[in-house]
């Protein structure tokens, strides 16, 4: 869809990557569209894990976003040439990327295209995920929608996502875990040689067990993992600062002295913290990433099937204050009629 060059900028003196609209694709109403869509999606964050976007214009009927410029290489190169990552290391980059994804939801932005190509780590191991070119925006989007054409890479997009359904931030929670899966393990949850199969089994088969193929992975992380990776949106965390926030209290109970710097802890917010601007970064993004494919799907959605949970009281990370809050509201609301129907009931049959 695009070149991304390496650039000076004249005025400010600073390295910045100027991301330039292919030629042919300049000329397609639908490529200018989500080229902009981009350019407006990540302008409108400012968050020290996303690529900031310092400008966006025309040249020679071609379209150009300018971003920082950010030192190293994105995440699925490093998976390339290292292999499995250790668990500390992943859950480093998972709770920046989380930290980052989840600032997006804040903004009432879903990222929809969660992947590690589209996670740049520079040499001091600082995650920025970018290219926002199918994000959108919540308040666009109808619960019934659906869509024949599904937008997306097929080895990372949720079950949702893959039949044709409108997303959620719980699907980015989904490809988080994806690739959080592929970081500890060394290989995808689903393969296939077509991105149709690809997308059946995601809507259909249930994930396989991340300590069969890395035994080192402690139970309790396999539970959280097995959690995001659930069919139903309901089953997951509901946006990625809830993922964030599960991931570092596991880090701390189990003793991990190195998983994440404190300004990204910081970075995650409490469940009754208001959304806060972050600051931005220090000009320190963009490599060129292949855009993700189009897949048509022919066929109806197939029913899937939920992913099998624990108890929720089995999971010490995961307490769910709404659903506490709802009980309490409702023994405050029959309480509170206790003493009115008593009234009526004098009322009707006054006493003797």
């Amino acid at each position: 869809m695009a070149m991304v060059y390496r650039a000076t900028d004249l005025e400010l003196q600073r390295t910045v990557a100027i991301k330039l609209l292919r030629r042919d694709f300049s000329r397609d109403d639908e490529f200018r569209h989500r080229f902009r869509q981009e350019a407006r999606a990540a302008a409108g964050l400012s968050h020290p894990n996303i690529v900031t976007v310092y400008d966006f214009g025309l040249d020679a009927d071609r379209l150009f976003i300018v971003m920082e410029n950010v030192p190293g290489t994105d995440l699925k190169t490093l998976m390339q040439r290292r292999g499995r990552f250790n668990i500390d290391e992943a859950l480093q980059l998972t709770i920046q990327a989380c930290a980052g994804i989840g600032f997006a939801h804040r903004a009432g932005l879903i990222h929809c295209d969660v992947k590690p190509q589209n996670m740049l780590v520079t040499p001091d191991w600082r995650l920025k995920v970018t290219d926002f070119g199918i994000a959108r925006a919540m308040s666009t989007i109808h619960p019934g929608e659906h869509s024949d054409v599904v937008w997306g890479s097929p080895q990372y997009f949720s079950p949702e996502q893959a039949a044709g359904g409108p997303p959620l931030p719980a699907s980015d929670v989904y490809s988080i875990g994806v690739v959080l899966f592929e970081m500890l393990t060394g290989q995808l949850p689903f393969n296939a040689e077509s991105p149709q199969e690809l997308a059946r089994q995601h809507r259909e088969m249930l994930p396989p067990s991340p300590r069969r193929y890395n035994p080192q992975i402690p139970p309790q992380l396999e539970q959280v993992m097995l959690k995001v990776l659930a069919k139903e949106p309901a089953a997951r965390y509901r946006t990625a600062d809830q993922l964030g926030r599960v991931l570092v209290s596991f880090s701390q109970q189990s003793g991990a002295a190195t998983v994440v710097n404190p300004a990204v802890v910081g970075s995650l917010p409490n469940q009754a913290e208001p959304m806060k601007a972050a600051q931005p970064a220090p000009p320190v993004a963009a490599r060129s990433v292949p855009q993700p494919a189009a897949v048509r799907t022919k066929n109806p959605p197939t029913a899937a099937r939920r992913q099998p949970m624990p108890p929720p009281e089995d999971n010490p990370l995961d307490v769910d204050w709404f659903t506490w809050f709802l009980v309490l509201a409702a023994l405050v609301a029959v309480g509170g009629l206790v003493p009115f129907w008593m009234w009526v009931y004098y009322m009707v049959i006054p006493p003797l």
